[in-house]
């Protein structure tokens, strides 16, 4: 598969400077006109390009001027982007309004028999608890808690086959622990187990690749720097790990008409046509909504191809020792600690307050001295945090100084 690169601040360098490694900050910035300052809220709403913006609101007038369905965008380039991202096709993406609703549509239409089990940690997302704890309700399935380390940590051997579902968010909103996805997948494979990993934290941010998951569930305003209000699902074509049996088992909650096909009709239909299952077409086109915010898929396109631009590896590693460097600075600052262990691959970083202090008079201070971070609240992950935390999730080319005067709003208490 081959993926158009976006034009991006580097595409004009001389050849020979462009084999030289990418600095992947000063490259993030240079895209930006506009950067936040003290901008450290990635894991919530990152910052667009201006391509991105560029292309969202090329896209509103485009629709103004041509009539909204007249003018809709081709994202065939959006799809191989993605697509790339988890080692599956075009056709294996489906785009939709938001992390939380790919999962429902996902999860909603499943149709697993009463009685099954389905497995997931208590560090889950609270929404995806919340969604789970329906289901399973009204569908008769078991919950089966897969237990965890003192850090929050998966263990692979927590799979086996006497389950039926596995649901597992890569990174967690409320922590930067990376989940070992690679070995939960490998073992789910094993145990013929459909695995649903959630990478809204995880895609731009940490490598996915090779996990091999049953179906992806992942959002545009977070490491992807795309425009808010889209989501998306992949869920890749017929393998070991989705067999046919399971590709029948699978639709979406709610069947549309641009996802669905009605049977043929047949002279002894008659009347009762209506009546009969509508037939899901192949691959995700089952879960994709017609009906959405068009152009911020168009400008989660944009961001897709820049991330590759840059070079996901490239990205990854700097994200990383972004998280080095904030969990070395930050821990212990006025009593603060960090969650993660120190060299969690991951720039999503967590700290619980002292005694006296608190996430949310910490996160006001920050905002006085022009610094954006965020509180965690309890009903993220309700089976995992005791109380509120502070979480802090610098894009790239966050500059050092930027932590050490976190760090002393934090010893400001």
């Amino acid at each position: 598969m081959t993926i158009r690169q976006a034009r991006s601040p580097q595409s004009a360098a001389p050849r020979a400077a462009q084999s030289s490694p990418v600095d992947v900050g000063a490259v993030w910035r240079v895209a930006r006109d506009v950067m936040p300052a003290g901008h450290l809220d990635a894991a919530g709403c990152n910052v667009p390009s201006d391509r991105v913006l560029d292309a969202v609101v090329g896209q509103l007038r485009l629709e103004r001027a041509r009539g909204g369905y007249a003018a809709v965008p081709d994202l065939a380039d959006a799809r191989a982007a993605l697509a790339a991202l988890v080692d599956a096709a075009p056709a294996d993406v489906a785009f939709l309004e938001s992390g939380t609703a790919a999962m429902a549509a996902l999860l909603g239409g499943w149709r697993l028999a009463r009685g099954s089990r389905v497995g997931h940690a208590r560090t889950e997302y609270g929404g995806t608890v919340m969604l789970l704890r329906r289901l399973a309700a009204r569908n008769g399935w078991r919950l089966v808690d897969l237990p965890v380390d003192g850090d929050g940590r998966l263990g692979p051997e927590a799979v086996h086959s006497g389950l039926d579902l596995v649901v597992v968010s890569h990174i967690g909103s409320h922590s930067g622990v990376v989940q070992p996805a690679q070995e939960i997948g490998a073992l789910c494979r094993a145990a013929a187990v459909p695995l649903v990993l959630d990478v809204c934290q995880s895609l731009g941010h940490v490598d996915v690749r090779g996990t091999g998951a049953t179906a992806y569930v992942g959002t545009s305003r977070k490491w992807l720097a795309g425009p808010r209000g889209v989501g998306f699902l992949v869920v890749p074509g017929p393998t070991p790990a989705m067999d046919a049996a399971m590709d029948a088992a699978m639709d979406a909650a709610t069947p549309t008409l641009g996802g669905h096909r009605w049977p043929e009709a047949t002279p002894s239909s008659g009347h009762g046509r209506a009546a009969q299952d509508v037939i899901p077409l192949p691959g995700a086109a089952r879960y994709e909504t017609s009906e959405g915010a068009i152009a911020a898929r168009a400008g989660l396109g944009v961001a897709v191809l820049e991330h590759h631009a840059l070079g996901p590896h490239a990205v990854h590693a700097h994200l990383a020792g972004l998280g080095r460097l904030a969990r070395g600075l930050l821990d212990g600052a006025g009593g603060w600690r960090v969650a993660e262990p120190s060299d969690e691959p991951s720039a999503l970083v967590t700290l619980r307050p002292p005694s006296g202090d608190t996430p949310e008079r910490a996160a006001a201070r920050a905002a006085e001295a022009s610094l954006l971070v965020s509180v965690v609240p309890y009903a993220r992950a309700p089976l995992h945090l005791r109380g509120p935390v502070l979480r802090v999730s610098p894009p790239p080319g966050t500059p050092e100084e930027t932590f050490h005067r976190l760090a002393r709003v934090l010893a400001a208490s």
